[in-house]
């Protein structure tokens, strides 16, 4: 059952990054980051009272909020902030195939933090995680149209488009995501990790827009303009995030990434088939996301 929730995550996700291309701008406009986070807690809301109704009120353990408050940080608010944005400026085949270096970062958490073992599949998948992020940079540096001509530093040219903010989203979401596990090894509830992450999440979004221009663009688009695409990409997100939630409290979090590796090709089905987005999916494109996945298989193994 794991296994199948997992596998509808992943194809929760994939969809979501194309309806975020379709409804972001590109010029520092609303991405919908903060609206996909205030439905995420919505959602996990209404289910969790849904089986407080059902089952009476559970009793709530300090440590497992601590690690979901954590985890919401994580991947809430700066996994998901971090990739919105990656797929606003790098289109959603790109930010996906992107995204593989998830399992790079959880075996290195492992092996630093946990005393995982490391051994020649793991160190495989490293490789071919890495090679499949360097060859998007290739691609985009050697890019015609790339945004790479642009005037600016190189860090800066990169940052646009989004070859900062994907690992740094990668990073935050394997670490939420051992958050998560500890959390639901403690308290095994889907709807209320997801309720809790969310709310923190929100939480920090809205102290940030007290300083920050960009997200107090975000949070007065949220109530006053209503963009379709974004309302998608919201629900999607929402579902993915349930979804892996309870995909996590079946099973293992390497199986659980394994599964959701499948998000790179179901992004770029849907981006040929919903976007028509068939100058993003050339050969490599492709052919990260194939390594991606191998990496991801090889970790696993």
């Amino acid at each position: 059952m794991g296994e199948l929730l997992a596998l509808a995550s992943a194809f929760c996700f994939g969809a979501a990054n194309v309806t975020i291309m379709r409804g972001a701008g590109a010029q520092g406009e609303d991405n919908g980051a903060f609206l996909s986070i205030l439905m995420t807690c919505l959602s996990g809301a209404v289910l969790w009272f849904w089986h407080v109704a059902q089952d009476g009120w559970p009793v709530l353990q300090t440590e497992s909020l601590l690690w979901f408050a954590g985890a919401g940080i994580l991947t809430i608010f700066i996994g998901r902030v971090f990739l919105f944005a990656s797929v606003q400026h790098l289109g959603a085949v790109r930010a996906s195939a992107i995204k593989r270096l998830n399992p790079v970062f959880s075996v290195l958490i492992g092996v630093l933090l946990l005393n995982d073992p490391f051994d020649l599949g793991m160190g495989l998948g490293v490789l071919l995680i890495g090679a499949s992020f360097g060859v998007l940079i290739w691609q985009s540096l050697r890019s015609p149209d790339s945004q790479v001509s642009a005037g600016g530093g190189t860090m800066a040219k990169l940052g646009r488009l989004g070859f900062f903010y994907g690992p740094v989203s990668a990073l935050a979401y394997a670490c939420g995501y051992v958050a998560r596990k500890q959390g639901l090894n403690i308290t095994p509830d889907a709807s209320l990790g997801t309720m809790v992450g969310a709310g923190v999440g929100a939480l920090v979004f809205l102290l940030m827009a007290l300083r920050v221009p960009s997200y107090q663009l975000a949070v007065r688009a949220t109530f006053t303009r209503f963009n379709p695409w974004l309302y998608a990409a919201g629900i999607l997100s929402s579902a993915g995030q349930l979804l892996y939630f309870a995909a996590l409290s079946q099973s293992s979090i390497s199986r659980v990434a394994l599964i959701g590796s499948m998000e790179a090709f179901v992004t770029i089905f849907l981006s040929v088939l919903v976007a028509r987005s068939f100058r993003q999916l050339n050969g490599p494109v492709i052919l990260a996301a194939v390594l991606g996945v191998l990496g991801t298989m090889f970790i696993v193994w």
